[in-house]
């Protein structure tokens, strides 16, 4: 049981429904307000290289080499045999449609080629192509291959290389096979900022190559092209500075013992990245994806953010843990590998990713501070003392608010006495229905009603 809890059962309330005969203090309901405030630093889960460090290093003249080799310590550059990578550009649709500005072809699964028109080409399950533009369009042998002519390719965007439509079902899929080079040109932008500095984008495209090299499925596709692995957005996605960082890192990625390695990447570290073992479950020991100094995050917007409010009810939703009243680190610095969750029936012991995931924080490199009220379940006699308990942890200046409930406009309530570990009690005599709220700077906390009984 929390403190408020335990203290607020030991307080006599003026109660219209007296507590039952022969109930203990301890089993006296309670009505909580509780609002946690969590200020942190960084965005992203920290492993591996940085962005906007990257961007920092870069304005101090670093090159991407050296860059590299900070965010990857032990990595070495080489040039990767790889040409080709296949992309899962729509993994179930009813329905694509394929089209060029000038005459392609299309390969069926048997092999035959059919020529078509400049044009668009409705395609669902089955796999039906209108090759004769005086016929209607009639089913090919699955799958579809389209071939691009002059211009490339399009599934609403223009993307180089060539498209296979499969049917399964229902529904159709669209796998892109294009040349490396060309997906990291449309991967490189999507990722960082084109107007970065080069040497940044280059390390960004350095990364982005070597890690869809590194987590490729090798079945029917390699990678995703959205957020499951790297944004590719194709032809739309490519920049002049990206092509140049492309272009002056061509092939290269980064290896350790032998293998590609696996080069995650995130927006910013708050000064220092992680180590994977303590984002990722299960993670193993990763001597190059190790917590390392980030002196240049500083340029980012969000190296320090907060505090932002997250009302309790949402966090025991988001947590499945019932009434949450608490949140804390482990450890207390640097990037959490857990949290603590303080709730109605205890401590509950998360993996800091999925609380982070959960909540929607930018980073696990936070601190969470609480504003509390409680107060005794049941209407109050109108004139008659209420206590309410509350905690105010880990913010600046703390006050009580409140209103009538007819009211629009909040007032400064009863001082508070805060102790040392952020508890307070404070007695209120509401002549009717009044709300009660903490507010430190920005930060307002969750509302408690107190209901007065008419009289």
């Amino acid at each position: 049981m929390s403190s408020r809890r335990l203290l607020l059962a030991a307080v006599v309330v003026a109660l219209v429904v007296p507590a039952a005969a022969g109930s203990s203090p301890s089993q006296t309901p309670v009505v909580d307000a509780v609002t946690l405030v969590v200020s942190g630093h960084g965005w992203g889960h920290g492993v591996g290289m940085a962005q906007w460090g990257a961007y920092g290093y870069a304005k101090h003249g670093v090159t991407f080499d050296r860059i590299l080799a900070h965010y990857y310590p032990g990595t070495t550059l080489a040039r990767t045999p790889v040409t080709t990578i296949k992309v899962l550009l729509v993994e179930a649709a009813r329905k694509v449609t394929v089209s060029s500005a000038d005459a392609f072809r299309v390969e069926d699964g048997t092999g035959a080629v059919h020529r078509l028109a400049a044009g668009s080409y409705p395609v669902d399950a089955t796999l039906s192509v209108q090759t004769d533009p005086a016929q209607p369009a009639r089913p090919l042998p699955g799958p579809l291959t389209f071939l691009p002519g002059k211009s490339p390719l399009a599934l609403r965007n223009p993307y180089r290389g060539t498209f296979t439509v499969s049917a399964t079902g229902k529904q159709v899929s669209v796998l892109n096979t294009v040349a490396i080079e060309s997906y990291v040109r449309g991967v490189v932008s999507s990722e960082m900022p084109h107007d970065w500095p080069l040497e940044a984008v280059k390390a960004q495209a350095v990364a982005a190559r070597s890690y869809a090299l590194a987590h490729r499925r090798g079945d029917a596709f390699d990678v995703y092209a959205d957020t499951r692995d790297q944004v590719y957005g194709g032809i739309a996605a490519e920049t002049p500075v990206g092509d140049l960082a492309v272009a002056g890192t061509k092939r290269q990625v980064l290896m350790y013992g032998g293998k590609v390695a696996q080069t995650f990447f995130f927006s910013s570290s708050g000064g220092r990245t992680a180590d994977v073992t303590d984002v990722f479950a299960h993670a193993k020991p990763t001597p190059y994806l190790v917590s390392v100094r980030d002196p240049w995050d500083t340029y980012s917007p969000y190296h320090d953010w907060g505090p932002v409010a997250i009302p309790g009810a949402n966090a025991s939703k988001l947590l499945k843990v019932a009434g949450v009243d608490g949140l804390r680190p482990v450890p207390a610095a640097g990037h959490a590998k857990s949290f603590v969750v303080t709730g109605r029936n205890g401590d509950v012991t998360l993996n800091a990713g999925d609380v982070r995931r959960a909540l929607g924080l930018r980073s696990t490199w936070v601190t969470a501070g609480v504003l509390s009220l409680s107060r005794p379940a049941g209407a109050a006699v109108a004139g008659s003392s209420v206590t309410i308990i509350g905690k105010a942890t880990l913010v600046k200046n703390p006050v009580l608010e409140q209103r009538a409930a007819t009211a629009t406009e909040w007032q400064a309530g009863p001082a508070l006495s805060i102790q040392p570990d952020g508890t307070f009690s404070v007695a209120v005599a509401p002549a009717e229905t009044t709300l009660y709220r903490l507010s430190a700077g920005t930060i307002k906390g969750a509302v408690l009603r107190v209901v007065v009984a008419a009289a």
